[in-house]
């Protein structure tokens, strides 16, 4: 009989009982490049791990780390990295014998007939021992795969600091940006009051019509609502800010009023590289090892189940003959339990896995490629965004000369009030634009520090 149950095992063993599937991190079902499609300017500034310190900005700095230290959604991931160690450790406990301990107290009362009833006390001590034998690694294969997903859910967290960091700085920069251009609007104001103020003297002497003037104050009226367009955008900035920092959302109270200067350009490494970088893709990977894992392990639910059990006890009335040794009864089995026919079951529990396996395997795929388009996506931005601020800064040396020719034209009545008045708008405009896109550099420089992956 033993003969026929060690031949029933091996059987099992060679045909029911899968091999872990052997993953490579560039499985991603795509040929990578040698190197990044967008051109890179040669020069031999290293992937920066401490990005942050860049920019030299010691407000940043501070920033970040109070995020780091208070965000309410930082302690959640972090909250989840500690659920899914539990998790493991819990999943993990099969493998070791389960051990329990009952004390217990009964009153017995019995009538006999014709002697009435008697009633006295009975003390019990309990214990039990089980355990399952993990000869084919089906309960170490079920941990692995909760400890993969712990891997998974603490590279998450990772993940989630460089994300929260990199919100930070760019809803920074947003807020800057807007008191900037407050500050900008601020001064055409100004500019325009002067031109009103000219044109209404140039009425009151009669050498313009009354459009002129209208046409002046209307200018002006129309740049007075851009600006408090600009003071809401200024608190609505910093509010955000404020959530992130894990602040109650009061209003501005920053007194950065300068961006810092945009760093020099790196070079992004490898593509190759970015999939031991990447959180997102390096947390992916795990949860595909955690989905093989678990595909693994359900394979082996066809295996004979090797368990041991131990039961023992005493019972007294009297509480002292309790720790007598003497009093205790005790056992000890040994049992082989083989699944024959579960109602398809086990085969349902298999595929599932597999399913799931073959699931994150694709969703590993896809994470990998969007990875590598973040990348691609910010390089190629960043060069574009680098042009459009060289002709947006001429832009804005040409309407402020345009401006102030402009003036002079209109003193001397050599143009009309339009074209005066659309000299100033265009300079607002190009100003502004300029400095928009200085803003949308910096965000496209953190967007590509993320896309790289790093620390903070």
């Amino acid at each position: 009989m033993i003969g026929i149950l060690i031949r029933l095992t091996l059987f099992l063993v060679l045909t029911g009982c899968n091999m872990l599937p052997q993953r490579d991190l560039q499985e991603i079902g795509a040929k990578l490049p040698e190197q990044w499609n967008v051109r890179q300017q040669a020069i031999n500034q290293p992937i920066p791990e401490q990005w942050v310190e860049i920019f030299n900005d010691s407000q940043l700095r501070e920033l970040i780390e109070a995020a780091l230290a208070n965000n309410y959604e930082l302690k959640a991931a972090a909250a989840r990295v500690d659920a899914a160690i539990a998790q493991a450790r819990i999943d993990g406990s099969g493998r070791w014998p389960q051990v329990y301990f009952t004390a217990d107290h009964q009153q017995v009362q019995i009538r006999e007939a014709g002697f009435g009833s008697s009633r006295f006390g009975v003390f019990e001590a309990l214990f039990g021992v089980s355990w399952e034998v993990d000869v084919w690694g089906r309960i170490r294969d079920f941990q692995q795969a909760a400890m993969s997903e712990a891997d998974a859910t603490n590279t998450d967290y990772y993940g989630a600091r460089l994300s929260l960091a990199a919100r930070v700085a760019q809803s920074y920069f947003e807020l800057v940006e807007a008191k900037l251009q407050a500050a900008i609007v601020e001064q055409s104001i100004k500019d325009r009051a002067i031109i009103a103020n000219l044109v209404r003297g140039r009425f009151q002497r009669g050498l313009v019509r009354g459009l002129d003037l209208r046409l002046a104050l209307t200018d002006l009226a129309n740049a007075e609502a851009e600006l408090k367009e600009t003071h809401n955008r200024i608190q609505g900035a910093a509010r955000r800010l404020e959530i992130l920092l894990g602040r109650y959302p009061e209003g501005d109270k920053l007194q950065a009023t300068t961006l810092p200067s945009l760093p020099d350009v790196i070079t992004a490494g490898l593509p190759a590289e970015l999939l031991e970088r990447r959180p997102d893709v390096v947390a992916a990977f795990s949860r595909l090892q955690a989905a093989d894992f678990r595909a693994t392990s359900s394979s082996k639910l066809r295996l004979p189940r090797i368990t041991l059990t131990a039961a023992g006890g005493t019972r007294s009335p009297d509480l002292t003959e309790l720790v007598d040794p003497r009093s205790v009864a005790w056992n000890v089995f040994a049992g082989l339990m083989q699944p024959l026919f579960a109602g398809g079951r086990i085969a349902g529990e298999i595929f599932r896995n597999q399913a799931r396996a073959e699931e994150s395997l694709n969703l590993y795929k896809n994470t990998a490629l969007n990875a590598f388009r973040e990348v691609e996506q910010a390089l190629a931005a960043e060069e574009w965004l680098r042009e459009q601020e060289t002709s947006l800064r001429k832009a804005v040396e040409q309407t402020e000369a345009s401006q102030k020719l402009a003036v002079y034209s209109y003193r001397n009545g050599l143009i009309q009030i339009l074209t005066l008045l659309d000299s100033y708008r265009s300079t607002l405009v190009a100003q502004s634009a300029h400095l928009s896109i200085t803003r949308q550099l910096l965000s496209n420089r953190i967007n590509l520090y993320l896309a790289l992956g790093g620390h903070v």
